[in-house]
């Protein structure tokens, strides 16, 4: 299994737009590329599963144990010649003290080779001290080479591949100068998703082009090959060893009565909304909701003006506010929402999906009405209201709970605050960290709707598609 680990020495080095010229160049020469992206994060795996022909997977180490991610790992990569994991922020950064939720940590845990990006702007003999500290930092992990970025022309460039190399030792295995052609537009969570840019495969190309001629591939195909088989890894270093919820089975009762049968194996049918105003779902989620019998029918909140014959809905996150007057403006659509969700249709919305099923959106001075099912006002603020993992307990009052009620872990990240709430709204979570719907509570319940700001992963420690698909299901043969 060859791979490799793209990480960089801080936050914003431009790792992400080099590991979308990697995976397409690489791609273009006939390697199988396998993306993967560290942590949370929808957009960059939207990058660079357009850019290597293949969905993106994600590997958490909050959420997910060592061994399901080793698995992961092993199971995306059937087919695959190479894999290409893009880390998160800084090869050393993380929330844990000891590293456990690093990069470094997660290199180590796959036994994968990392390739240090650096943004070399400013700098040239500075350079060496840099690299000398990642390297001393932690001597079982192995920087086998580095990729200069950003940098000034070629006698910036020939400056630095002298001082790495006296002082140093690490192969220079690319030098990309600063190119704004490059350039990816930014939002206030990140990159703009590549389902909505324009012409986004030429500008994948683009990109591509740039790193090819600057990057020696086959110096990092070399790398890339030496790293060691999953198969005959040892154990993560002490400390290191991710969080491994429960496996165990349980029923799913409210208020001691099964909330659904659960019948096994008859086939659903759920609509999900993808769309430039939707677009956050992550591949493994929707790969368990197949795995749990559905079959997934895609719709445009945005063009479509009817709602497909389904049995229940999923609206995950995405930028709604930028293409309010657009989902506004298709009334027929947001009525049929409205009106099946009220007759009982099961649906499941993440973050953007809460907002466009609020009364109305508010932003920048300007509001626009939504489907209006949830009893609440969404309004767009300039800072973060809530970022991060979150931890959830079930109250029991969700469409499809667990009991007895595990610790859900999840994450968050919104901009918009929940208003006017009406005062009877029932929670299908308590938040134990993190912010949610008011700092207390996350989780709309209306009718068979389930509307949270928390973005759930479908893992080990919580299952959640199939719980979906089964509760689906349920309702479908109720009817």
């Amino acid at each position: 299994m060859n791979r490799l680990f793209i990480s960089a020495a801080h936050k914003s080095s431009g790792k992400t737009t080099v590991c979308i010229g990697l995976c397409a160049a690489l791609a273009a020469r006939g390697e199988g590329v396998q993306p993967f992206k560290k942590g949370p994060d929808y957009i960059d795996p939207l990058w660079l599963g357009l850019a290597a022909g293949r969905p993106c997977y994600n590997l958490d180490a909050y959420l997910m144990g060592a061994e399901e991610i080793r698995a992961q790992v092993a199971r995306r990569m059937h087919g695959a010649t190479l894999g290409l994991i893009e880390g998160n922020k800084g090869l050393y950064d993380g929330l844990d003290l000891e590293g456990a939720n690093s990069n470094a940590a997660m290199a180590a845990l796959l036994g994968t080779p990392v390739v240090l990006v650096i943004d070399a702007r400013g700098m040239t003999r500075g350079i060496a001290p840099l690299i000398l500290g990642y390297q001393a930092f932690d001597p079982s992990i192995r920087i086998a080479g580095v990729i200069l970025n950003q940098l000034g022309g070629s006698r910036h460039e020939a400056k630095l591949r002298a001082v790495i190399q006296h002082y140093t030792g690490v192969p220079v295995l690319g030098a990309v100068q600063h190119d704004e052609r490059m350039a990816i537009a930014e939002r206030h969570l990140g990159l703009v998703p590549s389902n909505e840019a324009q012409a986004a495969r030429a500008r994948v190309e683009e990109i591509a082009a740039r790193v090819a001629s600057q990057v020696d591939l086959e110096a990092l195909l070399e790398v890339a090959r030496s790293a060691g088989a999953l198969a005959a890894l040892g154990r993560p270093r002490e400390g290191g060893d991710p969080v491994k919820p429960s496996t165990a089975q349980v029923s799913n009762f409210r208020n001691g009565v099964p909330a659904f049968a659960g019948t096994t194996g008859a086939p659903v049918r759920i609509g999900i909304a993808r769309d430039a105003a939707f677009g956050f779902y992550y591949p493994g989620d929707l790969d368990a909701l197949r795995a749990a019998g559905a079959e997934l029918v895609d719709f445009s909140a945005l063009q479509d003006s009817h709602l497909p014959k389904v049995d229940g809905v999923f609206i995950g996150g995405g930028f709604p506010e930028t293409h309010m007057a657009a989902l506004a403006a298709n009334e027929s659509l947001r009525r049929e929402l409205h009106d099946a969700i009220e007759a009982g249709l099961p649906a499941y919305a993440e973050c953007g999906g809460l907002m466009y099923l609020a009364r109305g959106i508010e932003w920048n001075g300007r509001a626009a009405p939504m489907v209006g099912v949830l009893p609440a006002d969404i309004v767009m603020h300039p800072r973060q209201v809530g970022r991060g993992y979150v931890h959830l307990r079930e109250t029991g009052r969700g469409p499809w709970p667990r009991s007895p009620a595990p610790l859900i872990h999840a994450h968050e990240f919104h901009y918009s605050s929940v208003e006017n709430l009406a005062p009877d709204v029932e929670f299908a979570y308590e938040v134990e960290r993190g912010h949610g719907i008011d700092g207390r509570h996350d989780g709309i319940v209306h009718k068979n709707l389930l509307a949270s700001y928390a973005h759930l992963r479908d893992v080990a420690g919580n299952p959640w598609a199939r719980r979906f698909v089964d509760f689906v299901r349920s309702c479908k043969h109720a009817a």
